[in-house]
């Protein structure tokens, strides 16, 4: 009873879980200009699931699983699904998600097909030290590629599962998340989760399937995390595919002209977060603050944006890398950290602009 008065209140007041605040990027996460002064290393459409391997990077286009080796990229071979998670175990195993809901392992790229695994909505794979493999799913009822409407319908469906070699199903970890999108070891054994539409990290104990999810310090992000990766030296780095924005956080909040966007308005040009906007004068966000005698300023609200976050072992931020509204390396969706002419480098795709980006961790 209590907790109903208390979300009636938060609603007439707009404060809590009813609140359009979004929090201000400024300490560790104030906007730069660094992935903007970039050579784009390559340029592949919708490019996504950056991988380090001993052989080089692996990387998705569409159906499409690429190799990339310095500055040359070459096809390792084709689904008939839309590649939506991957991950190389120890041992080159290889477990890729598609968009249909199947989760395949193989013996290595290009190798034979070792095992299948009916998962909804595969969003993020990760091989763990002891051969398992951890399993972040979305939503049971919206596709990776719908990740918009899973968002403005309020989703808190996902799960994170384990499965293990030679078993018929995989055992659940987690549930009711909403939207994991990333997996990481964290150093005490446990999985660190990027739970995007709650903008924030969690540990899920892949030894108690079950229990609820731990957070981390991370809780109140101004963007929504994706991908997050092992960085040298210690710590991680985590991908903002997308930006939060406050209009965006006031259509959430308007459950009747919510339900009717949905229903009525094409997808492309509803009031919610893109990997890349500005390629149209009928979206939202066209005027005002958003563009002065026709040049798109920089630091105007976006629906778009690019943004990678350094972040300590406690899971704190530390620096951050941006491609502000008017930039270039918007929809950042994966990260990995490989080695490019003999030193470490983190490498940064961008599937809204469909470039990928290498900068030297040492000069970061």
């Amino acid at each position: 009873m209590i907790g109903a008065i208390r979300r009636y209140a938060d609603h007439v007041f707009g404060r809590g879980d009813a609140s359009i605040f979004v929090p201000v990027m400024d300490g560790p996460l104030k906007a730069n200009e660094r992935l903007d002064g970039c050579e784009a290393l390559h340029r592949i459409d919708a490019v996504d699931n950056l991988t380090a391997t001993a052989d080089g990077l692996l990387a998705s286009s569409g159906a499409k699983l690429l190799r990339l080796t310095g500055t040359i990229s070459e096809t390792v071979t084709k689904f008939d699904n839309a590649i939506s998670a991957l991950a190389v175990a120890p041992d080159g195993r290889l477990a890729v998600g598609l968009d249909d809901g199947r989760v395949l392992v193989f013996s290595s790229p290009g190798g034979e097909q070792l095992a299948r695994i009916d998962v909804s909505c595969p969003t993020a794979l990760l091989f763990l030290q002891d051969g398992r493999l951890a399993i972040a799913s979305g939503s049971p009822k919206n596709t990776p590629a719908h990740w918009s409407r899973d968002l403005m319908s309020h989703g808190t469906t996902g799960r994170v599962l384990i499965w293990t070699a030679g078993a018929a199903t995989p055992v659940e970890l987690a549930r009711d998340l909403a939207w994991p999108y990333g997996l990481a070891v964290g150093p005490d054994g446990k999985l660190i989760v990027s739970e995007s539409w709650l903008h924030r990290l969690v540990l899920v104990d892949p030894q108690q399937p079950g229990a609820a999810p731990k957070p981390t310090p991370l809780r109140r992000l101004p963007g929504y995390p994706s991908r997050i990766v092992p960085a040298k030296g210690g710590g991680y780095w985590l991908s903002i595919f997308a930006p939060r924005n406050q209009l965006v956080e006031f259509t959430l909040a308007e459950k009747e002209y919510l339900q009717r966007m949905l229903a009525t308005v094409p997808e492309e040009f509803w009031v919610a977060p893109k990997l890349r906007s500005g390629g149209d004068f009928r979206e939202v966000l066209q005027g005002g603050g958003v563009k002065q005698m026709g040049v798109l300023k920089p630091w105007a609200p976006s629906l778009s944006y690019g943004l990678v976050v350094r972040l300590d072992q406690d899971l704190r931020p530390r620096s951050s890398l941006h491609s502000r509204a008017n930039g270039r390396v918007h929809g950042i969706t994966s990260v990995a950290t490989a080695d490019l002419g003999g030193e470490p480098h983190l490498w940064i795709g961008a599937k809204g602009d469909g470039v990928v980006l290498a900068l030297p961790e040492a000069e970061i």
